[in-house]
């Protein structure tokens, strides 16, 4: 039996770190919502205290922040990109429950499988069996919510920001301008981006910016944003897509709608059901063969 090779070593732990974080974002979300926060206050303070910690980080590393004028460009579709994905998504908590829609966005895996085939990069049939078998696990995850009322608004804006995030990861793994850039730094201008963004549109609507936010468990929740989902999340990304590539890297995005699923039980009293238990272990199990049988 081959060892993994050192970028698998590197890659598959990130992918799995990537999909934990990026679920947990329905724990610190939900309340500020509940709450009343505007969107744009959450998802604009969420990314400007990661981009804060980055930035001191950096600094402290007396890393670079110079890039060049290309660079800038992808950068920029890069944070309008994860930037989308973010609105969409919580955008999306307004109108279905939060771990379906995040359950919904692992659409994601067969999108970026889909792209990169026009792109000429054709998966190995384990890959293509992972993506069917992790679907399908996700799918009878949201059989246990079928006598919930479903607005076709939220499946929409879920299965939106599944496409953009999708898009997100192929730029990361295929764009050789930003090769170069650390993962680091690379994560410091896509946020950067969406903090603009929120900013901007906070302005225009005459949002306040504090909107809704109130308490320090608030605060609390606002910073548990912005470190796991957004500043530990995109930067395990990074690592993944670039060791074992995009299409892998999503393929272990399955435990994203697996931790939403698990924090919306044990927190928000969702039911854990047999089909929600059959549908995890599933998807543990089509990730585990095709860890075991793409070592490369």
């Amino acid at each position: 039996m081959k060892k993994l090779s050192k970028n698998a070593i590197i890659g598959y732990p990130a992918g799995i770190i990537t999909g934990v974080t990026y679920g947990l974002n329905p724990m610190f979300a939900m309340p500020l919502i509940s709450a009343g926060a505007a969107i744009e206050s959450i998802l604009f303070f969420r990314y400007a205290f990661a981009v804060v910690i980055l930035g001191m980080y950096l600094w402290l590393k007396k890393e670079s922040f110079g890039i060049t004028m290309r660079q800038a460009g992808v950068l920029l579709v890069m944070g309008l990109l994860y930037t989308m994905s973010s609105l969409f998504l919580f955008e999306a908590y307004n109108y279905i429950a939060s771990g379906l829609a995040t359950t919904i966005i692992f659409l994601y895996p067969a999108l970026v499988a889909i792209i990169m085939v026009f792109l000429g990069v054709v998966p190995s049939w384990p890959v293509w069996l992972a993506i069917a078998a992790t679907f399908g696990g996700v799918m009878i995850m949201t059989q246990s919510a079928s006598g919930e009322s479903i607005h076709p608004a939220g499946v929409l804006l879920s299965a939106g920001s599944a496409l953009v995030y999708a898009l997100f990861i192929i730029f990361i793994n295929r764009n050789k301008a930003i090769a170069g850039i650390s993962n680091t730094l690379l994560t410091f201008y896509t946020l950067t981006v969406g903090m603009t963004v929120f900013l901007a549109r906070m302005l225009l609507t005459h949002t306040g910016i504090t909107h809704g936010i109130e308490g320090c468990a608030a605060w609390l929740n606002l910073v548990g944003l912005a470190v796991l989902p957004t500043i530990v999340s995109t930067a395990t990304l990074a690592v993944a897509s670039r060791n074992i590539g995009a299409t892998k890297a999503s393929v272990l995005g399955v435990f994203e709608p697996i931790t939403a699923i698990l924090i919306g039980t044990l927190m928000f009293g969702e039911p854990l059901t047999a089909n929600i238990i059959i549908g995890i272990g599933i998807s543990i199990a089509a990730v585990t063969f095709m860890i075991s049988l793409t070592k490369r």
